[in-house]
């Protein structure tokens, strides 16, 4: 710790969060003890995947080493998709092994793979719904090529809605700039999705690893849908900057691990400084819970 100003740096964080998880790490900053207790101090990740990541292995990609890393870090709940979902045609099986894959680790939450322009997808999406019973699919439209105003998007969302399953709209995997030349992915582009959140009104979508930028954020912002998460919020204020900007209940605690290593979201939440206990609590937990249609234990 930083004696001068009596402030923890990045080490520190590290350490403290190592030692005894990133809930007693937050539970020291809302109560001002490092010593405070952390026992309802709940974090829910909506943001792993399981698997090979198709272009390069990751530190964390096997199922052990992930978890492990979860629970050193007191995170108690992971929605996890799969890397597999991303380029594999044949999603039946791999739903089938992720969620053979879950059953073997209390903390994970199998989130499916739809792929709206697959024969059969109708299939799939009800096997997610009724064979796994997985509270969510999550969709990867830029590598599945189709783009938001795709009619079969519009109908895959209206079905995940009258199933009352949530959606998570990958929105990016990985840097247009580290990309392998073959396989240039772009973004997914978000533009056309208010207009379809206001079309199927009790839908629900949470956007992963966005980078919020105006005057997108505000349009989408508009549509009490839609929600987000924080695995590529950028800078110390970025999470709060988001926080701000949406309403209440809107912004999840997210890290896209393994391909980014988790700390690196708990860090820029700790640093920013700028979160009260309540906020805080919401977005690590209570927001993903009530998406969930859960209430916190």
């Amino acid at each position: 710790m930083n004696q001068a100003s009596g402030k923890m740096n990045r080490r520190d964080v590290l350490n403290l969060a190592a030692t005894t998880g990133a809930a007693s790490l937050f539970a020291s900053k809302v109560n001002g003890s490092e010593a405070a207790d952390s026992a309802s101090f709940k974090i829910v990740d909506t943001n792993v995947n399981l698997f090979h990541w198709p272009f390069r292995r990751l530190p964390l990609d096997q199922s052990e080493k992930l978890i492990n890393k979860i629970r050193s870090l007191g995170i108690s709940e992971a929605w996890a998709g799969s890397f597999e979902g991303v380029l594999h045609r044949n999603v039946t099986a791999v739903n089938r092994r992720l969620a053979s894959e879950c059953k073997r680790y209390a903390e994970l939450v199998p989130i499916g793979t739809v792929n709206p322009l697959l024969p059969g997808w109708e299939d799939d999406l009800q096997r997610c719904v009724d064979h796994y019973d997985m509270p969510a699919i999550r969709l990867h439209p830029s590598y599945h090529g189709y783009s938001l105003d795709d009619p079969r998007f519009a109908r895959l969302l209206q079905r995940a809605t009258k199933a009352q399953r949530f959606v998570q709209l990958v929105a990016v995997m990985e840097d247009t700039r580290t990309q392998h030349p073959l396989l240039r992915v772009p973004d997914v582009d978000l533009a056309p999705l208010a207009k379809l959140m206001r079309r199927i009104g009790q839908a629900k979508v949470q956007i992963l690893n966005w980078r919020p930028r105006s005057p997108l954020l505000e349009t989408l912002a508009k549509s009490p849908g839609v929600s987000f998460d924080t695995a590529r919020v950028e800078g110390t204020d970025g999470v709060p900057k988001l926080v701000q900007s949406v309403p209440a209940g809107r912004v999840m605690f997210g890290t896209h691990a393994p391909f980014l290593i988790p700390e690196a979201a708990l860090i820029r939440l700790h640093e920013s400084s700028q979160l009260d206990d309540k906020v805080l609590r919401a977005l690590l937990s209570q927001n993903a819970q009530q998406v969930m249609g859960k209430t916190e234990s």
